[in-house]
This record gives C-alpha cells, structure tokens and sequence, in this order.
C-alpha cells in the first residue's frame, strides 16, 4: 500500500454504475490525499465515459488485476451490484487492502460483522459509504439537537420520498431475495442508519413493505416504527409512489419542533456534473433560504410559524476525507461495519415485521 508521508493514495474503483459514476468517482477525484487509478467495468459504454471523464485513468474488465497490483494501490472501493459487496470486499481484504464498501455493506448483519472481524484482524480499515450522515438536513439536525433546542425528542419522522411511477429495471427493482434490491434495503439503509446515529439502539420494529407499481417485483412504497431504547419513537417513509412529498424531517421535541422540506443538493449536483471545489467559491453543499427549516411550536411552518433555522452546509467530501486520515492512521474510521450491521439488523426485522403483520423485538 502507498501509505506513506503525503504520496496519495491510488484507489480503485469496483463499479461505475449510479454508484461508481455519480457519487464515488467523482468525491474520489476530489479529495486530497486521493488519487482515482482504476475503474473496474465490462461495460463498453461505460470504458468509454470513464475514458471521457478522467483521462488517463486506468480500466479494467475485471478485479483480477486489481489483485495482482496490491502494492500500486492504497484503497478499494466496492460500488457494485449489492450481491456483490461481500465476496469483493472479502477477497480486497485477504489481498491486504483497505476498503470502502457502499451501503448496504452486505445482506445481513451477520455478514457485516464477518467482514468487520476480517478488516480488524488484518489491521485494515473496513468502511461503509453511508453518505446522507453527511446531508445538509442531517448536520442540522444533529446541532439542534447538541443545542437542546428542541427539548427531549419524542418522535422522529424522515422521509425519503420519490415519485417514479415508471419502472427503470435493473437489478434494485429485481425481486430475486440474492440481489439485496427494493427500498427498504436501498433507501431504508439511510434512514435507518441516520435515526440510529441520532436516537440510539431500537429493542421494536414495525414495518408495512408493500409494491405498489404494476410489474414491480421489489418493495417501493415501504414504513418503519422503529421504538429506541431511548424511548424516542422513529417513522420512517421510503417510496418511489409518492404523487405528493411530505416534509424530510419532522421532529416532535418538548419544547419545540423542527420541520425542513427538501432534499440535500449534493446529490443533484452531481449528477449535473458539479464537482466539490470546482471554481473555488465555497458554495458546495448550499441550499437557498427558501428551502431552510422552521423551529417552533404551535404553529404551521408552511404559514410561517416558528423561525427559519439556517441549514448548513452538506458536505459529502467530508467522508472520503475521513477515509484517507483514517488509512494513514491520523483519524478515525467514518462509519465502521460493526455500525452497519445494527442497521441491518433493524432492516431484516423490519422485513420480518411485514412478513408476519406484527411488531418485531431486536434481541439486546
């Protein structure tokens, strides 16, 4: 690995699907301390916008290269199919390379502590592209919250709602149980994962995964009760039916409530091809006032009740920042898979809770 003094470290880029191509390539090409080596894909179509956009990259039809190169290279990231992330992530490691893996990490929590046993054993960083911890909406959130603002949380609603009444096919709309696809394990994986941060361990899980478009095979109208430990109770909406979107957040506090309307733009900025720190004005990540949230009580923020809460800035580069401190030893890994795997702990009960129409313990 070229792990060494300030030498950047050559990543390799497993998959250059949505994954690979709108999120990771380009954070990737724009973190320093990193440096994209290679994207591994068979498809001629995407060599060629590969070739396109990062010139002088290397590509690769398959990872067998990727293994006879270990000592060219300081990072592995797996943004393929989710079928795919154990078995990549599993032989990157045992050829003694640090890995990224993007959610979900693996299809059950007992493979992700697998693999996060793998990683420790071998003295590797194992991490888990878990990006929306680095949401605009999110990072508020959180400060509120650090600022008792909002008094003891009673209930956390977040939706992550799409309105896509056409299929797109391809392997997450795939009803096949071994692809990992439908919401739940999509969508859900972030939403979860961010009440979890937020609220802690949940002991009760209550889920209606339903399919509600015609020739669906996977989950795309799908919510979560999730009761924490902590006594806050979590609803969670993710779909790809909804004709009308609900707020992102709503959450119900003692003393005050917080209610923020849309999505963080970074996603949509990328896939425009805006790139972090392209033009140097400082402006990634930002949303216009129109769009901040309110705080208050007693009164409708779409009526201007409360005060307009000034939402920070998203800042998605903050992750692969923390990767390449965390493979040169200077920091600490972002998001573990031990971290992980409570997360799909809560998905495979939530999937259970649907399936026997009923709330759902998690052992403690």
């Amino acid at each position: 690995m070229t792990t060494a003094g300030n030498s950047p470290l050559r990543v390799a880029l497993i998959g250059y699907g949505a994954a690979g191509s709108v999120f990771h390539a380009p954070l990737i090409a724009a973190a320093d301390g990193l440096v994209l080596d290679t994207v591994v894909t068979a498809n001629p179509e995407r060599q060629e916008r590969v070739r396109a956009t990062y010139p002088g990259v290397r590509i690769a039809d398959g990872t067998d290269e990727l293994w006879s190169r270990t000592g060219e290279l300081g990072l592995v990231v797996v943004a393929s199919p989710n079928r795919t992330h154990v078995p990549l992530a599993t032989a990157a490691l045992r050829a003694g390379l640090p890995v990224v893996v993007d959610k979900p990490v693996a299809g059950t929590a007992a493979e992700a502590r697998e693999l996060d046993a793998l990683a420790e054993s071998r003295g590797l960083l194992l991490s888990v592209f878990q990006n929306r911890r680095w949401d605009n909406d999110f990072l508020t959130l959180r400060r509120l919250l650090a600022g008792g603002e909002l008094g003891e949380v009673r209930r956390f609603e977040s939706r992550f709602e799409r309105w896509r009444p056409q299929l797109k096919g391809g392997w997450r709309e795939s009803g096949d149980p071994e692809e990992i696809g439908g919401l739940l394990y999509d969508l859900g994986s972030h939403v979860v994962d961010q009440a979890l941060v937020l609220f802690g361990p949940v002991d009760t899980v209550y889920a209606e995964v339903d399919v509600r478009r015609p020739g669906a095979e996977a989950d795309d109208d799908t919510f979560l009760a999730l009761t924490h430990t902590s006594g806050v109770r979590s609803h969670l909406y993710v779909s790809a039916t909804a004709a009308q979107l609900g707020p992102r957040f709503r959450v119900l506090g003692s003393s005050a409530g917080y209610v923020k309307y849309g999505l963080d733009p970074q996603e949509s900025a990328l896939r425009e091809g805006a790139r972090p720190g392209a033009g140097g004005d400082g402006g990634w990540g930002v949303e216009p006032e129109s769009l901040w949230g309110r705080v208050g009580s007693g009164e409708s923020p779409l009526t201007g009740g409360g005060r307009p809460e000034p939402t920070l800035a998203g800042d998605y580069p903050a992750f692969y920042a923390a990767v390449a401190d965390a493979v040169r030893g200077v920091g600490a890994n972002p998001v573990r898979a031990r971290e992980a795997a409570g997360t799909l702990e809560v998905l495979a009960a939530a999937r259970r809770s649907a399936e026997e129409g009923a709330a759902v313990r998690i052992p403690v």
